[in-house]
């Protein structure tokens, strides 16, 4: 075997372990051995807590394991880590951007920070420049850019010395659509063009298809590894696409077929449900598949990713679906939420430009847009956190431009960055929202143990919330507010970051919450999860692009390369066409 042959990354029965704050030891790695070719992308993925970015910290030298052999670019990591830093590039998923700076000054300041001379510089900078499409945007300072276009940036710093291996923890998360393709346009092309070797872990099940190699992680074990082909295969015959019955939306099916003993997953697609049969015989008697409409389909990484979670007697069933104690008015026509000619300014600039919607009670509403559509703006106009400027905007028949406090009382809210307290425990966390919200006494306590009981966090009551996994912590976060049983829920990107599971886990509750009447509007980048929705919006610049139902929405895409048209292809072409449309108009 020449040196060329050798991966680049090789690790054996690697093992570590960490002491949580409360003295207790976490097994974050249990025997874990890789490879990373040279001049391959191998992807790490796994639900929350698998181990991915422990492993990605052990590769950069960041971290030393407790046992185990791990070599990178030939040398022992655990040994000599800044022998091998000096020789990677390595992306955190919370890159460290100064966001008072310039693009350009950040590009400099990295450039100094790793040595690079100015030669090296005058031959990379056009390069990355070229690659991330930032040219433009050389005086802007990082702060102002899109949460895409500050990926991009972190990339170019990343890639100023130009490395022997690239290390990306998450690089997508919380990215919108277009963005991550843009990004992934740029992660193959130093693979394929260029020879560059990249490990990355992500929580896109779809990005793992796209890989060289796959390295499936739970809870600190090696489920799987190779070819993003043998994952699949494992769901190949089960994987099927059915019809919902008269009345049925896809989501009300996808809960029932969860319930259904014959069922291992399912998700709603393009109107129909997706469905992974277990391999334990045939539906009970009294399925609804019985007399379903369904038709086979090719099997995805994602079915296999969960038949693989099954067969390694992981607990892969959506959560049970949460019971409101006090739920309010059935879902009817009754308008909750009412925007009219919405408006909201800061300074010169127009962050939300005559937005006008309407939500019913019940409704599953989505706003979708792209980094910086004015969607995150609207959303603290709606929970009355944010002035309008302009326009009408009435909340469970409350005004809020003239009284704003008055609605909040009926309206729940999680927003995009999880606004729990790290250093409290969950039920201390619990305890603070309660008592945020009014309640006090008996009520205090029952709601608290209404929140702890729904949403399984009893064995997490004594945890630091900073401590529990990306999905938990979504459910505190769930649980916080609705102590005060609003109407209304607002839910501002809340899978960003979480892995399949927890997102399986956190629509099948939303979907209970909107049958017993509390209506919810959600902003979210994985279009798929716009199929759960009554009716969405996609915005772009401050203003509304399209509106509908779902399968309105998708029929605006048209006939996709011999496929049904999908939720993201309609979301890319809207917004390609109106930004094409804007610049024609600018010349």
């Amino acid at each position: 075997m020449t040196a060329t042959d050798v991966p680049l990354v090789i690790g054996r029965d690697i093992r570590k372990t960490f002491r949580r704050e409360t003295g207790e030891l976490t097994q974050a790695l249990t025997g874990v051995s890789l490879a990373a070719e040279r001049g391959t992308l191998t992807a790490l993925v796994g639900p929350d807590g698998a181990g991915k970015t422990t492993l990605l910290r052990l590769v950069a030298g960041l971290l030393a394991a407790d046992s185990g052999e791990l070599k990178v670019l030939g040398v022992d990591v655990g040994i000599a880590p800044h022998q091998v830093q000096t020789r990677i590039g390595y992306m955190p998923q919370r890159f460290g951007l100064y966001e008072d700076l310039t693009v350009r000054e950040n590009l400099e300041l990295y450039a100094a920070m790793h040595g690079v001379t100015e030669p090296e510089k005058r031959e990379r900078y056009p390069r990355l420049l070229e690659m991330t499409a930032l040219g433009p945007f050389l005086s802007r300072l990082a702060g102002r850019l899109s949460g895409g276009m500050k990926q991009k940036l972190g990339l170019a710093c990343t890639l100023i010395r130009w490395p022997e291996l690239l290390l990306l923890d998450e690089p997508t998360v919380g990215v919108d659509p277009l963005s991550r393709r843009e990004l992934w346009h740029i992660i193959l092309d130093l693979v394929r063009r260029q020879g560059l070797t990249v490990l990355l872990s992500t929580s896109y099940l779809d990005e793992a298809e796209r890989c060289g190699h796959t390295v499936v992680l739970h809870r600190g074990r090696v489920l799987a590894s190779g070819h993003p082909a043998c994952v699949r295969a494992m769901a190949e015959g089960r994987t099927f696409l059915a019809r919902p019955p008269a009345g049925w939306t896809a989501r009300t099916m996808q809960a029932r077929l969860l319930e259904d003993a014959s069922v291992l997953d399912a998700v709603p697609q393009a109107g129909r449900v997706r469905f992974v049969k277990n391999g334990y015989g045939a539906a009970a008697e009294d399925s609804m598949l019985v007399s379903a409409a369904i038709e086979p389909v090719p099997a995805r990484f994602e079915d296999g990713f969960m038949v693989l979670l099954q067969e390694s007697q992981a607990e892969v069933r959506a959560g049970r679906a949460a019971a409101m104690g006090h739920p309010p008015a059935l879902p009817s026509e009754e308008v909750l939420v009412e925007t009219r000619d919405l408006v909201r300014r800061f300074g010169g600039f127009t962050a939300v430009n005559h937005v006008s919607f309407e939500v019913r009670r019940g409704e599953i509403f989505g706003l979708l847009g792209p980094n910086g559509a004015g969607k995150t703006t609207t959303f603290r106009m709606l929970c009355g956190l944010l002035p309008a400027t302009g326009g009408r905007l009435r909340v469970a028949g409350v005004d809020l431009l003239r009284a704003r406090a008055s609605a909040r009382e009926r309206i729940g809210y999680v927003a995009q960055k999880f606004s729990l307290y790290g250093h409290l425990s969950v039920l201390e966390n619990l305890q603070f929202f309660s008592s945020a919200y009014g309640l006090r006494g008996a009520r205090r306590r029952e709601r608290i143990e209404w929140g702890l009981r729904e949403f399984e966090l009893v064995g997490f009551a004594r945890v630091p919330s900073a401590q529990l996994p990306g999905g938990y912590r979504q459910r505190l976060a769930m649980a916080a507010a609705l102590l005060h049983e609003p109407e209304i829920l607002f839910l501002d990107e809340p899978t960003s970051g979480v892995d399949p599971l927890a997102r399986r886990d956190f629509w099948r509750r939303i979907t209970a919450f909107a049958e017993q009447g509390v209506t919810v509007i959600v902003t979210t980048h994985f279009m798929e999860e716009a199929e759960y929705c009554d009716r969405i919006v996609i915005m772009d610049s401050g203003r509304v692009l399209a509106s509908g139902t779902p399968a309105h929405v998708r029929d605006r895409a048209g006939p996709h390369g011999g496929r049904e048209p999908t939720i993201e292809d309609a979301f890319i072409a809207t917004v390609q066409e109106s930004r094409s449309m804007a610049v024609g108009g600018a010349t």
